[in-house]
């Protein structure tokens, strides 16, 4: 197929047709049905939202239409423009005007931004890059997208929301007339995720139509005209988001096949009897930025968590909050750090890893399949690699034992697959944050640190996890939160600190707490008197 400019008449869809027609989709995979008749109709200069529990088939279906998975292994028919589709891999589909941006942004960052915009098709003549040609042209799609960096800036040195915008921008050097985004948000704050949304609204106006990938139901409500719900590799329904009747709890509902009665779990009471002292407590702690020495990336910080509570720490991007986490937990971040970490009232020992693992402290970090897990290992070697001393025999570790405790956390974790021998990196994005949980859960901590801990994760494994960070805190352990996503934060925590530059800039407990307050305090100038916190232990429920 080539692509060709929209015409009317019989044979072409009218301006508000069907522009994409996808029927009766399957795709397996090792006899495994990942898609099953799956049907989907986008409808000419929309933006359509494609929701679905981890593992329901989404992302699949879009690398059927945009030839990673080429023709011939997926029955079903694509049409695009009117015209049947066979695309044998992603370069076809892109000569069509169909482009693809990953949840993995395809990005070199040793490149300038000119350099990836146009790599594969730079402008050249006679075989020689036109450079000057090269660079207008990519400052005209940066002004395009709204990004303010010159062309010859590194990748590297521009930050993650900047790389959405220049991966759109690639796009729109393909010429895209239908653009898919795969969670195009699950990496960017609440400021950079309103900036991507509106600039896939000044698209859509200028006739690019969308499939947008998205477990933020809010985000698809802001920015989408129309849903499709897959579950389990099949389509539920489509439904019109200007149709007063299409819910969040009706589009979940289709998801999870099931009413969720609410997003958080009700606190269980916390069995541990009441601490002389917090489980945690960090007092003045600075951190210096690892490049830049003369810059605090950390300045002052002092909170504490007590034995039974879920503390929350929101704040903007550049903030800090990974950055604590990360100094905290083994020094793993900084340079020049100074201040006190305190355990139970005495003061811990935590300059490398294996000293906070001693010291009963264990990280879930924010970027789980570079850091969290060996995706090329199995699950239940990932489960096992924080407790391998603890499930060795003369140096050896127990395979038996090992298989019998990953089963055990696989069947109270609900990790869905199908053996704890299969390879962790095939697993959702949701069963893979579990066996980050379990890993962690096995070290036997009393403090854990929690950074995003749903972070691309779809509302039933949301929940599950929730469920799971609430029955720790059950059973007396400290859990310290950090989530861009304020409603997580307001409904699992029982205070939440704000930073902004470095600094706490305010504690509100969780009766105070709301979203238009945790912004303030999250946009507050540190160097202006803080606002007021609550005095200590004002902000704990009766259980605590």
């Amino acid at each position: 197929m080539t692509p060709k400019a929209p015409t009317t008449g019989p044979e072409r869809d009218t301006a508000d047709g069907p522009v994409l027609d996808m029927r009766a989709i399957s795709k397996t995979f090792s006899g495994v049905k990942a898609l099953s008749e799956v049907n989907l109709r986008v409808r000419r200069g929309e933006v359509h939202a494609l929701c679905g529990e981890n593992g329901a088939g989404k992302s699949t279906l879009m690398k059927v239409l945009s030839g990673v998975h080429p023709h011939g292994s997926y029955e079903g028919e694509i049409r695009y423009e009117g015209e049947e589709c066979r695309f044998r891999d992603i370069r076809a589909s892109e000569r069509s005007g169909i482009v693809i941006i990953h949840q993995e942004l395809a990005l070199v960052p040793q490149l300038s931004i000119a350099e990836n915009i146009f790599l594969g098709h730079e402008p050249a003549r006679r075989g020689v890059i036109t450079w000057p040609a090269t660079l207008r042209r990519a400052a005209e799609l940066l002004r395009r997208v709204g990004l303010d960096e010159h062309p010859q800036t590194r990748v590297a040195d521009i930050g993650v929301s900047k790389q959405q915008l220049v991966e759109i921008a690639k796009a729109l050097a393909k010429d895209v007339g239908l653009l898919i985004l795969d969670e195009p948000t699950a990496a960017l704050n609440d400021e950079d995720s309103a900036q991507l949304l509106r600039l896939i609204g000044e698209l859509k106006n200028q006739g690019i139509t969308s499939i947008i990938i998205s477990h933020k139901l809010g985000e698809i409500a802001q920015v989408a005209d129309t849903v499709t719900v897959l579950r389990d590799g099949r389509t539920v329904e489509t439904l019109d988001l200007k149709d007063p009747e299409t819910t969040e709890e009706r589009i979940i509902r289709s998801m999870v096949g099931r009413s969720l009665d609410s997003r958080f779990p009700d606190r269980t009471p916390c069995a541990a009897p009441p601490a002389p002292a917090p489980a945690l407590e960090i007092r003045d702690w600075t951190v210096g930025h690892p490049v830049d020495h003369q810059r605090k990336v950390v300045d002052r910080v002092s909170l504490r968590v007590e034995r039974g509570e879920i503390v929350g720490i929101a704040g903007l991007m550049g903030a800090g909050r990974t950055e604590l986490a990360m100094s905290v937990f083994g020094r793993s971040y900084g340079r020049y750090l100074s201040g006190t970490v305190l355990r139970d009232g005495a003061e811990a020992r935590t300059r490398t890893v294996p000293e906070a693992v001693d010291a009963g402290i264990a990280y879930v970090t924010e970027d789980r399949k570079h850091y969290g897990l060996d995706l090329q290992d199995s699950v239940s070697r990932n489960i096992s690699l924080a407790s391998l001393s603890r499930l060795a025999r003369r140096g050896v570790v127990d395979a038996h034992q090992e298989r019998v405790v990953a089963e055990d956390f696989r069947r109270t974790m609900n990790i869905r697959t199908r053996t704890v021998f299969d390879q962790v990196g095939r697993l959702s994005g949701g069963n893979q944050q579990k066996v980050v949980l379990s890993k962690w859960i096995l070290a036997g901590p009393e403090v854990l640190i929690l950074d995003e801990p749903t972070r691309g994760v779809d509302v039933g494994a949301k929940y599950e996890i929730y469920t799971v960070i609430d029955r720790l805190a059950a059973e007396g352990k400290a859990v310290l939160m950090i989530s861009s996503e304020l409603p997580e934060l307001l409904g699992m925590c029982d205070r939440v600190y704000t930073m902004a530059a470095g600094r706490i800039t305010g504690e509100s407990s969780r009766a105070e707490a709301d979203q238009e307050l945790l912004m303030r305090y999250m946009t507050h100038d540190p160097a202006v008197p803080a606002p007021r916190h609550p005095a200590p232990h004002e902000g704990l429920t009766d259980e605590h």
